[in-house]
């Protein structure tokens, strides 16, 4: 395996310890700012740190790019197993050891699938240098751990070179990992000013003023209906029309079952022939008998009673054909269910609603109802033209929830449109309602600050 051979370092204990570390660090400092890419600057960082300490594997670890550079590779194959393995160990240390400052790698405490191919890559020691400023780590593995008193040189070395490589290659202004480098970078009290900076501008942003909105089912209505309700007790014989027809005034609807209604006008017309004759004869006989003179009046009582129930049924009669109120279309589901059926008076049968003149009608859930201006703008965006939405104003919200066919409570809400609709009568959609303006923050946490008022008030 080319990528990861170890280096032989024997003896090199010895040479360390023959040559002032201060003038390796300033010749080490020298090549750094002589570095012209920062391949340049990771091959010296993996190779060239071997002048201050001995160590037999170093691998540079980059939270952008994975695994940079490796000592004794000129070029990183970032697909081969050991650089897989190795990233996967760069992103386990650098999120468990945030600190500045060397750190022993505890092989005991790595993740299993990382632990069990350790001793296959590396020796049995290795430090972590995690290189904050620039958002990655250097791994140096060895047979022994770092010596105490070499920290302090590498502690240097390792700030030489990241203020090397900022210089060389400065990330994007708006950048994630910048911003990351940015914001791990630094002591304890320059990343605590950040968090308080971080918190006074999320205060700020959740300050801002929102419009406050909720969402509802809704359709389009027929805004002013002429209702068409039962005119009398009967059975409906048959319809006129179909549905979503178009009708003018005075056009026949739909019409009741004649023959009870033409039996019962013909009995009670006979009863009143009958009273008639009754009457007669009792004028004639008033001439003979004078007993005859009291049924006189009886009888012209029951002939205008007979004559008035004659009148009613003929009425009924008439109304049995009912005839359309005005213009427009009609608005009925089915009419074969409505054949052969009994109804009774006052039953809703159907609607003839103008095709123009309609309106917006949602549905608030009780957990959605918000406070509603006069006039509070609406809009409602149809299932069938999402690219569009219809502007209304509010008209009314009911006081009451309704029941819903769903076993839900609503709240009934009808909007006028702003301008005439040239869509039909009953397509549905999603109804936005706006209220007034409040904070980001009341806006995001409305609802969970509901749940949880309901749920402490139990």
């Amino acid at each position: 395996m080319s990528d990861g051979a170890p280096i032989d370092v024997a003896g090199s204990t010895a040479v360390h310890a023959s040559v002032n570390p201060l003038l390796t660090l300033i010749e080490l400092g020298q090549r750094a700012r002589a570095a012209t890419s920062t391949a340049e600057l990771g091959f010296l960082l993996v190779n060239d740190t071997r002048l201050l300490l001995a160590y037999r594997q170093a691998a540079l670890w980059m939270a952008d790019g994975g695994v940079r550079a490796l000592s004794g590779v000129v070029s990183v194959d970032g697909n081969v197993p050991y650089a897989q393995w190795l990233r996967r160990l760069g992103e386990h240390l650098s999120a468990t050891h945030p600190a500045d400052s060397p750190l022993p790698v505890d092989i005991a405490s790595l993740p299993a699938d990382i632990r069990t191919e350790w001793g296959e890559w590396l020796p049995g020691a290795a430090t972590w240098v995690p290189l904050n400023a620039v958002g990655g780590g250097l791994l140096l593995a060895s047979d022994w751990p770092l010596a105490v008193e070499l920290e302090p040189v590498l502690c240097e070395w390792r700030d030489i070179w990241q203020h090397a490589w900022c210089a060389l290659q400065r990330p994007a202004r708006w950048s994630p990992l910048g911003w990351r480098a940015w914001w791990r970078g630094g002591s304890t009290t320059v990343r605590w000013r950040r968090y308080l900076v971080a918190a006074l501008i999320l205060a700020g942003v959740m300050c801002f003023p929102v419009r406050l909105t909720v969402l509802a089912q809704g359709e389009l209505v027929p805004a002013n209906p002429d209702t068409i309700r039962a005119p009398l007790d009967g059975v409906i014989a048959d319809f006129s029309v179909r549905p979503n027809e178009s009708v003018s005034p005075g056009q026949l609807l739909f019409s009741f079952d004649q023959a009870p209604l033409d039996s019962r006008l013909a009995v009670a017309r006979e009863a009143v022939s009958t009273a008639r004759a009754q009457y007669r004869q009792a004028t004639q006989m008033m001439l003979n008998d004078p007993q005859a003179r009291g049924q006189i009046s009886t009888l012209l009582g029951t002939i205008a009673e007979k004559e008035a129930e004659a009148t009613f049924l003929q009425g009924q009669s008439e109304r049995s054909r009912v005839l359309a109120p005005g213009a427009g279309i009609v608005l009925l589901d089915d009419p074969s269910e409505w054949i052969g059926r009994p109804v009774q008076i006052g039953e809703k049968i159907m609607q003839v609603a103008a095709a123009n003149d309609v309106e917006i009608e949602a549905w608030v859930p009780i957990g959605d109802a918000i406070p509603l201006a006069e006039q509070a703008q609406v809009q409602l965006y149809l299932a069938a033209s999402p690219l569009t939405s219809l502007s209304g104003t509010l008209r009314y919200m009911s006081h009451r929830a309704t029941a819903r066919p769903d076993g839900s409570y609503a709240y009934r809400v009808r909007a006028t449109l702003a301008t005439a609709a040239d869509q039909r009568i009953g397509l549905k959609g999603t109804v936005k309602l706006y209220g007034d303006q409040v904070s980001l923050a009341y806006w995001v946490l409305r609802r969970p600050l509901a749940v949880v008022r309901q749920f402490l008030a139990l």
